[in-house]
């Protein structure tokens, strides 16, 4: 039984127990789609109330780790072509409604040593190797997002080895490697196009871009991709809902 008991400095009894929660997930002892023991079984095993268990189970609800089926219980979240396009994609035509499935087309894919900036954003020795795809998205068949993709090659061993790059690449991640995608931090610029750029998205020279600088992390806080993406805005506004 792991007991937990509120002591100095470990913070509030619901919090503890949602850090087991999550450090057994991140041990992949409860995988994506896999269903929880139920509120009673759990409130015995961590020796607190089920109200204890509840809140610590609503928090990692509304964080979108857990799922709640009426009758059916609390599962642990899987990535999805949806979910992912809903969680951690925001761009929406002038009208405000969300892009139809997208496609891509890859521009370049490689496996190098990482660079000094690509050392410091995902915490790795500047003699790892990663793996770096650019790629062109469209969006009603318009070319509108030029991607600059850097992941560790310890992290995601294999990638693109004989198979194709598929669009919603989180997925991938959680399917194949059993990496889950937890949050995304981002930071957005104003770009020019440049003369490569131009010629992958149809737009002149210097036109006007959104560049989204996102840094990806897994459930125990591990940096696993960066991306920055050049977005052309003309026909369509980044959305960010806040809740």
């Amino acid at each position: 039984m792991h007991s937990v008991r509120a002591t100095p400095g470990e913070g509030p009894l619901f919090a503890q127990v949602q850090a087991l929660v999550i450090q057994r997930m991140v041990d992949g002892i409860w995988t994506p789609g896999m269903r929880l023991p139920s509120e009673f079984a759990l409130a015995e095993e961590f020796d607190v109330s089920q109200g204890t268990v509840r809140k610590a189970l609503d928090a990692l609800v509304h964080e979108n780790l857990l799922l709640r089926h009426q009758g059916r219980g609390t599962f642990v979240s899987a990535h999805s072509a949806k979910r992912e396009l809903y969680r951690f994609f925001h761009l929406v035509g002038k009208d405000g409604i969300a892009p139809p499935p997208q496609t891509s087309r890859l521009i370049s894919f490689e496996r190098r040593k990482c660079s000094a900036e690509e050392s410091r954003r995902l915490k790795i020795s500047r003699s790892d190797h990663v793996v770096n795809i650019q790629r062109v998205r469209s969006m009603n068949k318009a070319p509108v997002i030029i991607e600059n993709i850097v992941v560790p090659d310890a992290l995601i061993t294999g990638l693109g080895e004989g198979n194709d790059i598929p669009n919603e690449l989180y997925q991938l991640y959680e399917q194949s490697y059993g990496v889950t995608i937890h949050k995304a931090i981002e930071h957005l610029h104003a770009r020019a196009t440049t003369r490569a750029e131009s010629c992958h998205l149809t737009l002149i020279e210097g036109a006007p871009l959104l560049e989204i600088d996102r840094l990806a992390f897994t459930l125990d806080g591990t940096p696993v991709e960066w991306r920055v993406s050049r977005c052309d805005t003309s026909a369509h506004s980044y959305l960010s809902e806040l809740f």
